[in-house]
């Protein structure tokens, strides 16, 4: 349940999610670096740590030539951590399997900067 405060963050936050997905946010390897944090990492849905230089090594690649992939969003909630800062979750079905997602998204003057992602497979799905 998001804190009703919080509608426009959480509108914000939902446009740019599912993270690395939307083209209208960049598909170029600086895209990418300019919308994650320095010390930006994730956790896969294997349960690996991944860096930032892997992350955006991976997406560069991907990006080379581009999947085309079907995708569904729901179950968006956004909570405050700190002072613009927010996680923001969300239940994700690509190409048939459903996660669950969670982004820490930070607001600094050059505009969201992702922080950190993981998604975890929703077993039997």
């Amino acid at each position: 349940m998001t804190d009703e405060r919080l509608c426009r963050v959480l509108d914000d936050l939902i446009r740019r999610e599912p993270l690395f997905h939307r083209p209208e946010f960049g598909t170029t390897r600086a895209d990418f670096a300019a919308m994650t944090a320095p010390d930006f990492w994730e956790t896969g849905a294997s349960g690996q740590r991944y860096d930032r230089a892997y992350v955006l090594d991976a997406l560069e690649e991907r990006h080379r030539d581009p999947p085309v992939e079907e995708w569904e969003t729901s179950e968006f909630s956004c909570r405050e951590l700190a002072a613009d800062v927010y996680l923001l979750t969300y239940t994700l079905v690509l190409d048939g399997r459903m996660s669950r997602r969670a982004t820490i998204w930070q607001q600094d003057p050059d505009g969201w900067k992702v922080v950190y992602h993981q998604g975890t497979v929703v077993q039997g799905s």
